[in-house]
């Protein structure tokens, strides 16, 4: 039987890194995307589908998460960072913009966007979704975590 997901979260990046995630097991099915509860819960009514709480979404990620095996490469990858770049891809990976990754790390935002330009470099990656995907693929980040 295959569970079918509608995501639902303010930002894109977010929504576009659950997306990977998801896509990796047979048995779950993203069927749509809501940018806030409302349009989601408007969204399951037009499908007759039930809608579970924040918390209990929470703890259904987080299994999903655990039992998924992680993507091999993927932390040797993140070994070719520094330190301060690791760090900032998991900001990224958080939804920070670059004003806030300077602000929580107390640097410039040009310092932050030099930091992820490298970062996309030295991963070989195409953008800041891919590297949210690699970093949720490594275990840099978890759901909810």
């Amino acid at each position: 039987m295959t569970i079918r997901v509608l995501l639902a979260d303010d930002q894109a990046l977010v929504r576009a890194g659950f997306r990977s995630l998801l896509a990796r097991s047979r048995d779950v099915a993203v069927v749509g995307e809501a940018a806030d509860g409302a349009e989601a819960a408007d969204g399951a009514e037009a499908a007759g589908d039930a809608l579970l709480s924040p918390g209990v979404t929470r703890r259904v990620i987080e299994r999903f998460a655990r039992r998924q095996d992680l993507a091999p490469d993927a932390e040797e990858r993140l070994a070719a960072l520094t330190t301060r770049e690791r760090e900032v891809v998991r900001l990224v990976a958080l939804g920070l913009s670059n004003g806030e990754i300077a602000e929580r790390l107390v640097i410039s935002p040009l310092t932050a966007k030099t930091h992820i330009a490298r970062a996309v470099a030295k991963l070989d990656v195409r953008d800041r979704v891919q590297l949210v995907i690699l970093a949720y693929e490594s275990g840099l980040v978890r759901p909810g975590g």
